[in-house]
């Protein structure tokens, strides 16, 4: 398989993804307890770096972030974002 950059994309993506739907989980753990949590603005950089596949599962299965709007506006912009930027990966490089 030849190393493109639309597989380095799609594989940093992925990679991310699992790390920031662990992350999720790890921050509703800590709310759970009332421990130090996460800061918001590390779980949209996590997103905003290719984790967003991973933080809309998270928010899913934990049941995490998934009622504060301000976030999920947020975190739709962050998916938009990157949705554009791989459509475009994928088109200039076809």
């Amino acid at each position: 398989m030849e190393v493109t950059p639309t597989v380095v994309v799609a594989g940093s993506v992925v990679v991310v993804s699992l790390v920031t739907f662990v992350v999720w989980g790890v921050d509703k753990w800590k709310a759970a307890r009332g421990a130090w949590r996460i800061p918001e603005k590390t779980l949209l950089t996590l997103a905003f770096f290719g984790g967003w596949p991973g933080a809309w599962f998270g928010a899913k299965v934990f049941r995490h972030k998934s009622s504060k709007q301000s976030f999920r506006r947020k975190l739709m912009v962050v998916t938009i974002l990157n949705l554009a930027l791989f459509g475009w990966i994928l088109w200039a490089f076809r």
